[in-house]
């Protein structure tokens, strides 16, 4: 058996294009264009890239990017008084700072600051709190909303389907499981210190690894036929001196048993800054029906919204479903 690839890039793509659709109808309906603000701190050369692909994949699909690059040697509080200026600004729909930060900022602190209204990573306590409760009307860590989406490329329905996710983070592994825990999916948890973990694994229908340890699910590790997400990326370093990027599944023997998976790179990735996207779009949605409903009860005629908007935007959170995240 030689497994499907699922095809990350081709993915992201689409999502792009419905994001930029969605742009496009919020503006056609008298909706301010939606905001994108990126927090930059210090000078890694990974983040700059990371932040420089993002903010062309945002204005790309029509929404304003705001970036402020701010010095390694920054403080907390100037930190934390920029993101308050960015929550207050109605121009800005979604926030997302870029880790890592340096050792004397508290990252807690930062990520807790954010409205959760505009945390489009979905690292807010509040909407960590909301999606671990079963409350999925809220944004969600970008990265378990694209491997949904890549599940769903090879699924057409997956209730039922036993599904493992290896790795508990707050930012992939545990809201991971929740949202394939609404997807009716039978669902376990492990990580690199679960005993038999292959065993585990071997049982697993749909088999998402997020762990940071290059190569750690095998081939043999594997059920035949299953569908398998690496989330891992890591840079290792090869014998002829050269480095190439690696996941955490060993790509050259899960594909000759796995039904589907994904490459590393090609994979993941692409779809966590086109779920970014997705994300600030939903957040813009459900900002323009808060302020049309509160123009509505405060009884002031609407001189931002046209009557046709009210369709358009009254979606709220829920807006990420409609492109099929």
């Amino acid at each position: 058996m030689t497994a499907r690839i699922i095809d990350g890039n081709a993915i992201a793509a689409q999502v792009r294009h419905e994001v930029a659709t969605g742009v496009t109808a919020l503006l056609a309906a008298g909706v301010d264009r939606p905001g994108l603000a990126v927090v930059l701190v210090g000078d890694d050369p990974a983040s700059h890239v990371y932040v420089a692909n993002k903010v062309r994949q945002t204005e790309a699909v029509g929404m304003r990017s705001f970036r402020h690059d701010l010095p390694a040697a920054v403080s907390e509080r100037d930190l934390l008084d920029l993101i308050a200026r960015l929550n207050a600004d109605d121009a800005v729909h979604g926030i997302l700072v870029q880790f890592p930060l340096p050792a004397h900022i508290d990252t807690r602190r930062v990520v807790a600051a954010i409205d959760p209204d505009k945390d489009v990573d979905g690292f807010n306590p509040l909407n960590v709190g909301r999606v671990a409760s079963g409350i999925m009307d809220v944004l969600t860590p970008c990265t378990p909303l694209g491997v949904m989406r890549l599940i769903r490329s090879v699924h057409d329905d997956i209730a039922g389907l036993g599904a493992l996710v290896v790795g508990a983070s707050n930012v992939v592994g545990r809201p991971m499981a929740r949202l394939l825990l609404e997807a009716q999916c039978t669902v376990s948890i492990a990580h690199v210190r679960t005993t038999d973990l292959a065993a585990r694994c071997r049982q697993a229908d749909i088999l998402v690894v997020a762990t940071g340890v290059p190569g750690l699910i095998r081939g043999a590790d594997i059920k035949p036929g299953a569908t398998v997400i690496d989330v891992g990326i890591t840079r290792t370093e090869q014998p002829s001196g050269k480095s190439r990027l690696v996941g955490d599944v060993r790509f050259e023997e899960a594909v000759e048993v796995a039904g589907a998976i994904t490459p590393v790179p090609g994979g993941v990735g692409p779809m966590t800054i086109a779920c970014l996207l997705a994300n600030t779009l939903s957040a813009a949605r459900a900002a323009a029906a808060m302020a049309m409903e509160r123009r509505v009860h405060e009884d002031v005629p609407d001189a931002t919204l046209p009557g046709r908007a009210r369709a358009d935007v009254s979606g709220g959170r829920s807006s990420t479903t409609t492109i099929s995240i």
